[in-house]
């Protein structure tokens, strides 16, 4: 069977708006816009089929407007739903607010995707080969962490786990975060993330202190911006450049990195490779407005073939 992306994070719903700053405690401010759109771990799903891994949802999905409108994003990307809808409370909500710099600030609400059962997880059975994804933010959802990690210790000899901190899991010493680490074969972050994860004053020593931390063969992801991303698997770290671009928004650019990252890998390609595809199309999602802006294949090709001209 063709290795796929399981993903075990959050579908949230987000409103996107617009604003040339945000306001003062108890100010006010008009958005040059506002849309609803399908975000969260959908970013991520979303770039991973776009560029042809096979996805499945394994999260919680809720009754109401915001849950009707995750699951006919997800449908329409051709990502799979295993899970059945929570009929207690609707898809959370995260209000994201863009200035023009393109720098991006969230306000969350937790609805039925912080929630999860074993039944849920058993809904699939992994296979070696599969990447299971774990984003940070599970950690921190006390109906959804003793769960997942429980299953995640069952995993078969051959699974990837990939585990993103996102911007709220901010050291390794819960016990959370102490029973993750050893099950890390893949770690992806942005710099900043893994600057305040180790400790660390430069990217450097985060890889570094990443390395002591994770089993001797995980491969080790961290996205610098524009400048691309590093990658580390054993003693060998490099950096990978990126693609010059004018950013607009920066909003779901490091999803649509991983997601690109996991297609790359999982098709037989290289982790360099993999790493340039996923440089090239993080470049491209953020000239675009919107988080689930993550390329197509062919655009992929398409932007690293023109840079290679």
């Amino acid at each position: 069977m063709p290795a796929r992306l399981l993903y075990t994070g959050q579908v949230v719903v987000d409103l996107v708006m617009a604003l040339d700053a945000l306001p003062s405690s108890g100010g006010d401010v008009l958005a040059r816009s506002a849309t609803f759109e399908t975000g969260g771990g959908f970013n991520v799903m979303a770039a991973a089929c776009r560029n042809g891994l096979q996805t499945v949802y394994l999260g919680r999905h809720g009754t109401g407007r915001f849950g009707d409108l995750a699951r006919g994003a997800m449908t329409a990307e051709g990502i799979e739903i295993v899970t059945p809808v929570s009929q207690d409370h609707d898809t959370g909500l995260s209000v994201a607010l863009i200035e023009p710099s393109a720098e991006r600030s969230f306000i969350s609400y937790v609805g039925a995707e912080g929630g999860l059962s074993g039944e849920d997880l058993h809904s699939v059975t992994v296979q070696p080969g599969d990447y299971v994804f774990v984003s940070g933010y599970s950690l921190l959802h006390k109906h959804k962490v003793s769960t997942l990690l429980s299953w995640l210790g069952e995993l078969p000899k051959g699974a990837g786990v990939v585990f993103d901190p996102g911007p709220l899991v901010d050291s390794p010493d819960s016990a959370e975060m102490q029973a993750v680490l050893p099950l890390i074969t893949l770690w992806n972050s942005n710099c900043e993330e893994a600057l305040r994860f180790t400790g660390c004053g430069t990217i450097a020593d985060a890889l570094e202190q990443l390395a002591e931390w994770l089993s001797e063969d995980a491969l080790i992801v961290v996205r610098d911006g524009p400048q691309g991303c590093w990658i580390r698997q054993g003693s060998i770290a490099q950096q990978v450049p990126g693609f010059p671009v004018t950013a607009i928004d920066t909003n779901g650019a490091g999803d649509a990195h991983a997601g690109v990252l996991l297609a790359g890998l999982a098709a037989g390609l290289s982790v360099e490779q993999s790493a340039v595809r996923a440089n090239a199309a993080a470049a491209i999602a953020v000239t675009r407005w919107g988080p689930a802006t993550a390329p197509k294949a062919d655009e992929v090709d398409e932007l690293i073939a023109s840079a290679q001209r």
